[in-house]
């Protein structure tokens, strides 16, 4: 059952709740926020469009529109590409330093691992963000598919 558009008056952390129920949580950044819940409230603040989300596709710049009482239309492709699965970041823990700074990057804490030694990533939880690659010292990070998609 569709939901029904938002009340103009509906309170603003509740209207900011069902936005960011709706956006995929990958926390990638392509919308220019640092992440879901940021761009959810600069769209219920109406400081953001919502054709922003490249992982949400058409389907969720539809949903937003819905939820706001705006004109639908598909995202903004200029933002990046919708591709699904996303692919997972794997650490070859051969060259794994032990660093942290990969886990400190991670906005969504699926990388393990404790101060010089060795980090893996818990693939389920990754949303293939890429945010922990720049922040590797010594690129031991890559990205592939999930397990469930490999041959």
């Amino acid at each position: 059952m569709p939901t029904p558009p938002a009340h103009p008056r509906a309170p603003l952390p509740a209207l900011i709740d069902r936005l960011d129920r709706i956006l995929p949580q990958t926390q990638c950044r392509q919308c220019g926020f640092d992440g879901c819940r940021p761009y959810a409230e600069a769209m219920a603040r109406g400081e953001a469009d919502i054709d922003r989300c490249p992982p949400g596709g058409d389907a969720g710049a539809r949903a937003l529109a819905h939820v706001l009482g705006v004109p639908a239309r598909g995202y903004d492709r200029s933002r990046g590409e919708h591709h699904r699965p996303a692919p997972v970041a794997l650490i070859v823990e051969a060259d794994c330093i032990g660093c942290t700074k990969c886990i400190q990057a991670c906005p969504v804490d699926a990388i393990v691992g404790a101060s010089k030694l060795m980090h893996t990533v818990i693939e389920p939880l990754c949303t293939g963000c890429e945010l922990c690659i720049p922040a590797c010292p010594v690129d031991c990070i890559e990205m592939v598919e999930p397990i469930c998609q490999r041959p």
